[in-house]
């Protein structure tokens, strides 16, 4: 461990504390954790390679879920490895460099994800509304560039997290009452005036949040609209199944990701040990609910895992 030094610099690393107040309990801590971590990683790994090999998947609504599949894994890999390290092997040490690239990783593709949230409600929208020309609005090249535009505002709006980060001063307290790098509270740690970072992580927050969550409001209040306008009831019945497994998956995510970033602010009410733990959970439970909701509410991704078993089960 580096030596302490008064003068303020980057620290070559920082101390993560896991869970604050509850380290005599990190190791039950860490079972439930590690076990959605192996759920989320095989869970999504099977949706991928189901989409992959079934020819009758490759169509926009489970292109964008296969997005979603990867997003899903690069967000629990980033923090779950290093945290169960912390867990089990009391490895606390991260250097300054790693805390940044995890830091970008956890925020990018938090981003990342809110936006795949939008594109798969515009999807449905599409296939609802104007299901004749849903292959041409949507088409190959059209989803292509959707997902670069997702991925390159995540990067746009999260580098300069990692900038504004890097040009602060720290000084003697290295220590991230957290159990990964979380911006706000690594920006905690400077001694110097982090209010750009508090103002700029604000704006990021309400711009793609605020953006996403109102055109996915406005896409399914125009679904509801055509969908109970339909002229049978197993019509409506069989659209509204098709937008449920949806709205799970974004209420799994949003919910906790917002205690998350309101906390972080505003947290003097909230136990410590209860925000690192939602701030984890945010991070684990999304990933791993997603794949088992699309895979039993999803017919031909539930046909084919029960038709891949069964085939595993007769060799």
């Amino acid at each position: 461990m580096s030596s302490v030094n008064s003068t303020p610099s980057h620290p070559s690393a920082f101390i993560l504390t896991g869970v604050p107040g509850l380290e005599d309990a990190h190791i039950w801590i860490s079972l439930p954790f590690f076990g959605m971590y192996i759920i989320a990683f095989l869970g999504n790994s099977i949706i991928l390679y189901i989409i992959k090999t079934e020819r009758s998947l490759h169509q926009p609504m489970y292109y964008f879920l296969s997005m979603l599949a990867v997003t899903d894994m690069v967000l629990s890999t980033s923090v779950s490895p290093k945290m169960l390290a912390i867990f089990w092997f009391h490895s606390n040490e991260i250097y300054f460099d790693s805390c940044l690239i995890q830091m970008f990783f956890v925020h990018c593709f938090s981003s990342t994800e809110t936006g795949i949230f939008l594109a798969m409600a515009i999807d449905r929208y599409v296939a609802i509304c104007n299901p004749l020309r849903h292959s041409v609005i949507l088409s190959n090249p059209v989803i292509v560039r959707i997902g670069l535009v997702i991925l390159v505002r995540g990067v746009l709006l999260i580098s300069p997290l990692c900038f504004l980060l890097n040009r602060l001063p720290f000084c003697t307290n290295k220590v991230i009452l957290h159990s990964y790098c979380e911006h706000m509270a690594v920006a905690r740690l400077a001694c110097a005036d982090t209010i750009i970072n508090t103002v700029y992580g604000l704006i990021v927050g309400f711009l793609v949040v605020g953006f996403d969550v109102t055109f996915i409001v406005l896409s399914y209040f125009r679904i509801l609209r055509v969908v109970f306008r339909l002229p049978t009831r197993a019509a409506r019945i069989k659209a509204l199944s098709t937008c449920g497994s949806h709205i799970c998956v974004i209420l799994a995510f949003y919910i906790p990701a917002l205690f998350t970033f309101f906390t972080h602010r505003f947290h003097h009410s909230v136990p410590l040990y209860i925000h690192i733990i939602v701030a984890n959970l945010y991070l684990l439970v999304p990933p791993m609910f997603n794949p088992i909701v699309y895979g039993v509410k999803t017919k031909q991704i539930h046909c084919r895992i029960l038709a891949m078993f069964h085939f595993k089960r007769i060799k």
